[in-house]
Order: C-alpha cells, then structure tokens, then sequence
C-alpha cells in the first residue's frame, strides 16, 4: 500500500522559490517512479515531471524546464520538487503521484496535494 502526502505549499510573491516534498507513509516495500502534477483553477491537471525510481530518468514537460528540478529522496518514494523563479501563473495545487507509468504522465497512486499561490 502506498500513501502519499505532499508538503511545503504555501504562499509567495512572483520570482521566489518553493520546495515541494512527497513522502510514503503507507507498508509497500516497492520503489516507483514518481512524478508532478499540478491543476490551475479551472483547469485541467497537468503534468509537470517524474523522476525513475532509480533517479537515473527524469522527464519534464517543456513549461517546466529550466525553472523546476525534480529529485528523488533516499527513502522509498520520496521526491521533491524545487519551483524557481514563480509567476503568478504557477498558482495551482500541486500533487505528486507514484507509478509504473508516471514518466510517462500516467500516476497509480496520487497524494491530496499541496496549494501553492504565487502573488503578483
């Protein structure tokens, strides 16, 4: 069983920073691949990254490169998300999710998530 919790969300102004973390507080023993998502207000979630299990694969959607970095924690299903340099735009809850298929896009097993808000 796995049970994810993000943390770290919160509230800061445009250009700051913020680090997102995910652990596995749930019994399984297994190690997957484990991915962002977010979802903006009235929209659709979207994909952000995932990292292999492994950290040897990371994969990130084209919005994401250059101002967010994915790393992968030395207990079993822990990734963080470092956001640089926030805009406004990137006000969403943000949701880490674990899988066979994240790098891919595709979570099996999904966090509440965490709201992040950029002000302007």
């Amino acid at each position: 069983q796995v049970q994810l919790v993000e943390s770290g969300g919160g509230l800061v102004q445009a250009g700051g920073s913020l680090r997102l973390s995910c652990a596995d507080s749930g019994r399984s023993l297994r190690r997957y691949d484990m991915g962002w998502f977010r979802q903006r207000p009235g929209q659709e979630r979207e994909f952000i990254g995932a990292i292999s299990w492994s950290g040897g694969n990371r994969y990130y959607e084209d919005f994401a490169l250059g101002r967010f970095r994915i790393t992968s924690g030395s207990a079993k299903n822990t990734v963080y998300l470092q956001m640089d340099r926030l805009e406004p735009e990137d006000t969403a809850v943000y949701y880490c999710a674990a899988g066979n298929q994240v790098l891919i896009g595709q979570g099996d097993y999904w966090g509440p998530g965490t709201q992040v808000t950029v002000s302007s």
